[in-house]
């Protein structure tokens, strides 16, 4: 498909907004938003996500096009670029980064194994497209007819939903009697926002945006509908590589996610444990102890013992999980420069690094709140907040650890893959 017959009235590729950004340019403006987040975080809280205010001050900044292609108007930069700068701003308020990274990512997803005039049409004209990606759904249906699909039901747990432009979202098609996942696209227009989230209707993570989306026997085009299994979790050969490596001419469209889905559900807790240290630092200068000797908590050894430790378990959280962004793009690479295959048990490793990544940051929120007074635990409270949030991930499916590490083990020794209970 030629570029012309897409669109004869535009000329691609799309014009980027800020030329001459930078990573570092990105890092910076993503870490001057800490003080706003923080003062608005009861309200995001309560509104179940961040303000339009902020949402137009993110789209400014250029964070929605970190991953996306040149030739929609993107920067084309890669995931340690993207993680670094959703880090910033979930030290500023961990669910707000949950709700923002998951709406960035999927685009990524898009230009990887989406065809090119799906490409053409869903990135569109401004190349303006954030979405969350829902891979279970509480009941859908999915069922052929010509030209392509009617898609039916209810998905929840779409964080970045509030401000997307499109869904993406995962659905059982049961044809000839074998069941098959496909993964579709439509535009914000043809679902419904359902106000699920927010306030206290969860434990955490209250300003995700995670709301449930309902989709009622919408048409969905068969350009705008893959096969799951290729484009999420298998190991199939990719030697021609996908839509997206021919397009783009960039390995960072190879689509392998494995590792980076879950980057952008650990990268919320990791800044939650850089804003639980930043909490309880200032508490500890400013309290003085109950018990003699009488002096200020930032003198006496618990309270630098705490404050210690938790700083080494932040600290190696974050390494730990660069360190994995920064091999994913080398295995990237590798593909790019000599088609070697990114084998899956390479795949589920940097996952598995990535979930230790976040077992380090919830126990460094969690030790902060354990040894901090009961002031901290009132409704409110910052450290009370981030325990909070710290929880919802604990409680994820793919955050157990044990289960995902037999799956590890499997892949290794030839078996077949499996998350051992899940």
């Amino acid at each position: 498909m030629s570029v012309q017959s897409v669109s004869p009235k535009l000329t691609y590729p799309l014009p980027v907004p800020e030329p001459g950004l930078t990573p570092e340019e990105l890092v910076k403006r993503a870490a001057a938003f800490r003080p706003a987040l923080r003062a608005a975080q009861n309200e995001d809280d309560e509104r179940g996500c961040h303000s339009e205010a902020m949402e137009m001050e993110f789209r400014q900044a250029g964070f929605y096009r970190i991953l996306q292609p040149k030739l929609f108007g993107g920067y084309e930069f890669d995931y340690v670029t993207f993680y670094r700068v959703i880090l910033e701003i979930a030290r500023g308020n961990p669910g707000v980064s949950w709700c923002l990274g998951l709406a960035a990512t999927h685009g990524a997803l898009l230009a990887a194994h989406w065809p090119e005039r799906a490409q053409f049409e869903l990135f569109g004209e401004t190349g303006d497209f954030r979405a969350p990606h829902r891979v279970g759904a509480i009941t859908s249906t999915c069922t052929r007819v010509d030209g392509g699909y009617v898609v039916d039901g209810v998905w929840n747990y779409c964080s970045g939903i509030p401000y997307a432009t499109h869904f993406v979202g995962n659905v059982a098609l049961n044809e000839n009697g074998t069941p098959k996942t496909k993964i579709f696209i439509v535009a914000r227009h043809q679902l419904t926002v359902l106000p699920d989230w927010g306030g206290d209707a969860t434990l955490g993570m209250r300003a995700s945006g995670s709301n449930s989306v309902k989709i009622e026997k919408v048409f969905v085009p068969e350009h705008h509908v893959i096969d799951a299994k290729p484009a999420l979790w298998a190991n199939e050969p990719a030697d021609d590589g996908t839509h997206g490596t021919k397009l783009h001419g960039n390995p960072l469209y190879l689509g392998r996610v494995i590792a980076p889905y879950h980057m952008s559900l650990v990268v919320p807790v990791i800044g939650a444990a850089r804003a639980a240290l930043d909490e309880y630092d200032e508490n500890i200068m400013k309290r003085s102890t109950y018990h003699p000797p009488i002096m200020p908590r930032y003198q006496h050894f618990d309270y630098q013992r705490a404050y210690g430790y938790a700083t080494t378990l932040a600290d190696s959280a974050e390494a730990v999980l660069i360190s994995a962004a920064e091999k994913h793009m080398a295995l990237l690479r590798r593909w790019g420069d000599t088609r070697a295959p990114v084998t899956l048990e390479e795949q589920v490793r940097l996952f598995g690094m990535v979930q230790t990544a976040g077992r380090l940051a919830s126990e460094a929120v969690e030790h902060l709140f354990h040894v901090s007074s009961s002031a901290s635990a009132k409704k409110g409270a910052k450290l009370e907040r981030y325990f909070r949030d710290v929880a919802m991930y604990r409680s994820h499916m793919s955050a157990q650890y044990l289960a995902i590490a037999s799956g590890i083990g499997r892949v290794h020794f030839d078996l077949p893959f499996g998350w051992g209970g899940l």
